[in-house]
């Protein structure tokens, strides 16, 4: 397969040869969203005494000036991955490829560009800290560029090997675990910067977890050398996984930096601990991504086009399906999952709602971009910016019109994630309808037992809401996740959907048979 747009995209609907998933394919996306499901609860668990003891303990203007300054640190290093996190796997599936070498190349170019973005953050650390303060330690946080960028890389690499578990040892155990006992410790000692420091940590800790078992998959770089044309087109031909990448990355930051032009930090930060909240169920789209792009790059190089569409749509209803149940149980007692934080966070209850509704409706675009990037990268590209535009320009408008009817700077947090829910939708039904239009079959992962389920667990959770606070989250939570659950698995889930649940042998050697 080329790497153009119009030689990547097929001209003609899927062949009647192409053939229905594989039951390998079927394991391996089944396998790794169980093991990345239960890596989700454990970052769910992990996460949640972070987002405890930055709200209660550091306040919202500190979480303000943190999230900015991470905001800008994992923008440069999302650049940095030029996007291998995605690209890597079409590279190993080369005829021919020299696994070790690819790596390893691709683990240098990530050097290389983080380098030149560390340098520019600490020739101007105002970019991080606007608001002014800056101190060493706060200028030598550039540093971490690498450790994110180099995360990205290693963890691409393991997932090609479907060692998923290194992405539940990376992102669901060391990074929260460390960041969240960091900023305790840090707030103990009475550390000016505990949050950046804890981060540092969780940073570098994920860095290493992830680096050991690439080396262990991959081996070492002993031998290698670096080829310099080669990894000047590698960073070519990457361009347009890196800018998608990035765009992805932006519209998911966006909101933060267009509502940080027109509140105070203590508003921003308010938000950001609202992102955080509706931040989880968003984690449940990675229980498939890793192994995902593998299974799809396979798939598109045997020429299966249909095989294609419907792990998209499979894993587009899995998503969707678990996320929802999530934001529900978030959303409906909102005030009461707000209060734990801290009661100066209560007020963005509304931005949690809508910032949860756009976590679902990203699903279709997330799994549809998917293959997009491999088969229409440059048009998967042009879709991305126009929702980055039509989110910028949304958000604007409804902040100009909360600022004309003279509404509190609270809703302008509201109207960010109401643009951002609606940006977000925009690009699911464009790129599931480009997705389906060049593989010749509809792409879908909507089905009717979701309305069900969600109309259930409504109806429950809103009486849920006229308990105590505390039996609302106790009590309230669990019942609004059970009958959802329940609803979902007797009205919506067939024969392949339960696979997501059931042990299925190894994929290399369900292939090898």
């Amino acid at each position: 397969m080329t790497q153009t747009d119009s030689a990547a995209a097929p001209a003609s609907p899927a062949s009647p040869g192409d053939e229905p998933p594989r039951d390998a394919d079927t394991a391996a996306l089944a396998k790794g969203g169980r093991t990345n499901f239960f890596g989700f609860i454990l970052r769910l668990v992990a996460r949640l005494p972070f987002l405890y003891v930055a709200g209660r303990w550091y306040g919202p203007e500190a979480v303000g000036r943190f999230a900015f300054a991470v905001l800008v640190i994992e923008l440069v290093a999302q650049l940095s991955t030029l996007g291998l996190k995605r690209g890597l796997a079409e590279q190993l599936s080369a005829p021919g490829a020299d696994h070790r070498m690819v790596v390893w190349d691709g683990m240098f170019v990530a050097l290389l560009a983080s380098t030149a973005g560390s340098l520019l953050l600490l020739a101007f650390p105002q970019l991080m800290f606007p608001a002014g303060g800056i101190d060493s330690t706060d200028r030598w946080m550039a540093l971490l560029v690498f450790a994110i960028a180099g995360t990205e890389v290693a963890l691409a690499a393991c997932a090609y090997k479907f060692d998923i578990g290194a992405t539940v040892r990376a992102r669901a155990v060391v990074e929260p675990w460390v960041i969240s006992l960091g900023a305790a410790v840090f707030w103990y000692v009475s550390v000016r910067d505990g949050l950046m420091l804890s981060y540092a940590a969780a940073m570098i800790g994920a860095f290493l977890t992830a680096l050991i078992p690439m080396i262990g998959h991959y081996g070492g770089p002993r031998g290698w050398q670096p080829h310099p044309v080669h990894l000047m087109t590698v960073a070519r031909r990457n361009a347009p996984l890196a800018a998608a990448d990035a765009i992805e990355w932006g519209t998911r930051r966006l909101d933060l930096f267009i509502l940080g032009q027109f509140t105070s930090p203590t508003i921003y930060g308010i938000y950001y601990m609202a992102q955080q909240v509706a931040s989880l169920p968003q984690k449940l789209k990675t229980s498939f991504e890793p192994i995902l792009g593998p299974v799809i790059t396979r798939n598109l190089a045997e020429k299966k086009l249909s095989a294609v569409a419907a792990q998209v749509s499979q894993v587009g209803f899995w998503i969707i399906a678990a996320q929802a149940g999530v934001a529900l149980a978030l959303g409906i007692p909102g005030e009461a999952v707000m209060g734990l934080v801290g009661p100066e966070f209560v007020g963005g209850t509304a931005a949690l709602a809508f910032l949860l509704a756009a976590e679902v409706v990203a699903a279709t675009a997330v799994v549809s971009e998917a293959a997009l990037v491999y088969v229409a990268r440059h048009r998967n590209l042009l879709i991305s910016l126009a929702t980055l535009a039509l989110q910028a320009a949304l958000s604007v408008i409804f902040i100009k019109i909360a600022e004309a009817m003279g509404w509190p700077p609270l809703l302008y947090a509201a109207a960010v994630a109401l643009a951002l829910m609606l940006a977000l939708g925009f690009a699911s039904v464009t790129k599931a309808w480009l997705l389906g239009r060049i593989l010749g079959t509809p792409v879908n992962s909507l089905r009717w037992a979701l309305v069900w389920a969600t109309a259930g667990a409504a109806v429950l959770g809103w009486g849920a809401t006229r308990l105590p606070e505390w039996a609302e989250l106790l009590i309230g939570v669990p019942v609004i996740l059970g009958i959802y659950g329940w609803l979902i698995w007797t009205r919506g889930f067939g024969p392949a959907d339960r696979a997501l649940f059931k042990k299925h042998p190894e994929p290399a050697a369900t292939e090898a048979a």
